[in-house]
């Protein structure tokens, strides 16, 4: 499996800059997740991560960076280095080269632009530098706007993948009907070719 490109100079456009995600960002996602209550739900598990869990994962990112299964990248607003957001590269298949992407934002940096410029950022080095060929972002129907963001970084929007995964307890019930029910997700792409310039 190839490996995902070292980032030793943060992509940056001037406004956001995304960089490897690191250990000194812990405590950053974890008031993340206790300042939106929804935010794991948004993020497809059914509880926020713990400061363990995340030491476990900065642990193994440069592992899993050579092993080619995934990357993540932590938002910054410079001059500062304090994480506003995560975008999360897994669910690598290379054989199609092409790859899942998991965004959030902090909830008092939302409705900025965050997300659009970290996508925008993002997409194009993982298409063209880390030699994926497809994107894919799945985010529930009702998230509209991380829809809008996406669509405005080049995402196009697929549609409705219906009863895509199992809903867990703790689903608000927007989002789910009842017990052993199924959740929708709505799916957005971004390939190679639709790449300007």
């Amino acid at each position: 499996m190839p490996a995902f490109p070292q980032l030793l100079t943060p992509l940056s456009d001037g406004s956001i800059a995304l960089r490897p995600a690191a250990e000194r960002d812990i405590p950053e996602i974890l008031i993340a997740y206790q300042d939106d209550p929804e935010l794991h739900l948004r993020m497809g598990t059914p509880r926020p991560p713990t400061a363990a869990e995340l030491g476990r994962r900065a642990e193994r990112a440069e592992h899993d960076r050579l092993a080619g299964r995934g990357v993540s990248l932590t938002i910054v607003e410079p001059p500062q280095d304090i994480c506003v957001g995560q975008i999360d590269v897994h669910r690598v298949d290379w054989e199609n080269s092409r790859a899942e992407l998991g965004v959030w934002v902090a909830a008092g940096r939302r409705g900025r632009g965050v997300a659009r410029r970290a996508l925008g950022l993002a997409g194009p080095w993982l298409l063209r530098q880390a030699g994926l060929e497809r994107l894919e972002l799945l985010t529930q129907p009702d998230n509209e706007p991380l829809q809008r963001s996406a669509r405005s970084a080049g995402f196009q929007l697929e549609g409705v993948l219906h009863g895509y995964f199992r809903a867990f307890e703790g689903l608000p019930r927007r989002l789910v009907r009842g017990p052993g029910e199924r959740v929708d997700m709505a799916v957005l792409s971004l390939v190679r070719r639709d790449l300007r310039g």
